[in-house]
């Protein structure tokens, strides 16, 4: 128990408290029991371990990783009942998948301890979801993802602004009166502003070790898959990258990978949960459903910088950019007239000279134009969508 202060300790003094993250306010932090998911690297441990800093008392808080060599002869029963027993009331459980049928010791601990709040949190999004079904309602989930252009803005250069509604960004109400011209901030962000660890030197490496973790580890895992199943998921993801944005052809892409044409959707379903593609889907699932898949991205931009640097279409890196920040506050479908659609107005994406001819026939479309610092009318500026969270 000594060595799991120690590490709680540690982490803590090191965390820093100026940024919170667009998912802080929209937790319900007292509540009894809840997960937080969301792909590797996008700030979910930093985030718990500030809210433990700025909110609870440490003399009943404990925060965990499962992966903690503590685990290899004890339970997590085992730690909450001591915990309990020492007057212990918030205990965070971190890299909670890494820990072999947790869902069924966190059901014990939920039904043994009124007392005790219970968070967990883990990058595995499938098998967290997975443990979660055995909890029932008991447990909400929060997804998180990574930083928007507006966070990025604070985080990387302390530059203030608020978010605005998809609405407010159609009414051109985003600016950004600290900054003359965000065009080169955001090109910045393109490259490397969607993770917090974007700053680091090797940024680079570290993004390839993420990717390389998330098909190694965690979806093998969850499938409880072998070695070969990592090597498929490499190919098809390099397939992607390569080709990317384009709507998927299952035939095509068994015949480029050696998997097997069943197997595609599901592969692609578990690399889109993981945080490593997006799949836009049409409309025909309902809202949040699983309509057919119309196009194929990477997650974010980065991973484009990342991946296939020489197959960085600016189109494509455009496309990415929209679906990726609009998604988080808004249900984005295909369009059979243009790029997207959000709840009926539809989206053309281009560069400065981009036309309207596409949404002639859109009842309210709108054309999103890189490369401009301003937008009129119907013209809006790509980068305005990045502060939508």
């Amino acid at each position: 128990m000594e060595q799991l202060y120690e590490f709680f300790n540690r982490k803590l003094k090191s965390t820093p408290t100026a940024f919170l993250r667009y998912k802080y306010g929209k937790i319900k932090w007292d509540g009894r029991a809840f997960g937080i998911v969301g792909p590797r690297g996008v700030g979910k441990s930093t985030m718990i371990l500030q809210h433990i800093k700025l909110r609870l008392d440490t003399s009943d808080t404990l925060y965990v990783s499962a992966d903690h060599l503590y685990f290899s002869e004890h339970s997590l029963v085992e730690l909450a009942d001591y915990f309990v027993k020492m007057g212990g009331r918030h205990l965070f459980i971190d890299e909670i998948h890494k820990y072999e049928g947790w869902s069924r010791e966190v059901k014990q601990m939920y039904d043994s301890y009124d007392e005790l709040q219970i968070v967990v949190s883990g990058s595995s999004i499938l098998d967290i979801y997975k443990g979660m079904a055995d909890l029932s309602r008991r447990f909400p989930i929060y997804e998180m993802q990574g930083l928007s252009f507006r966070e990025y803005l604070r985080l990387f250069h302390g530059i203030e602004a608020p978010p605005f509604s998809l609405d407010e960004i159609l009414d051109h109400k985003a600016l950004l009166p600290e900054v003359k011209h965000p065009l080169p901030l955001f090109k910045d962000y393109l490259r490397r502003g969607y993770y917090p660890f974007g700053r680091d030197e090797e940024f680079g490496m570290e993004l390839l070790q993420v990717i390389n973790q998330t098909l190694e580890v965690d979806i093998p895992a969850h499938l409880q898959a072998n070695v070969s199943l990592a090597k498929k998921l490499k190919s098809l993801l390099m397939v992607v990258a390569k080709s990317v944005p384009f709507k998927p052809v299952m035939q095509r892409l068994a015949e480029a990978t050696g998997i097997s044409r069943n197997d595609i959707p599901n592969h692609l379903f578990y690399m889109e949960r993981a945080g490593i593609i997006t799949q836009l889907r049409d409309s025909t699932g309902g809202i949040r459903g699983l309509g057919k898949t119309e196009k194929l991205y990477l997650d974010n931009t980065n991973l484009i910088y990342a991946l296939a640097p020489e197959h960085g279409d600016i189109g494509n890196i455009r496309e990415t950019f929209f679906m990726n920040q609009t998604r988080v506050m808004n249900d984005v479908t295909s369009s059979a007239i243009s790029d997207f659609e959000i709840n009926g107005k539809v989206f053309e994406i281009g560069g400065r000279k981009k036309g309207q001819k596409q949404i002639g026939n859109a009842g309210e479309g709108y054309i999103v134009k890189d490369d401009i610092e301003s937008g009129y009318a119907n013209v809006i500026p790509l980068w305005a969508f990045g502060m939508n969270y």
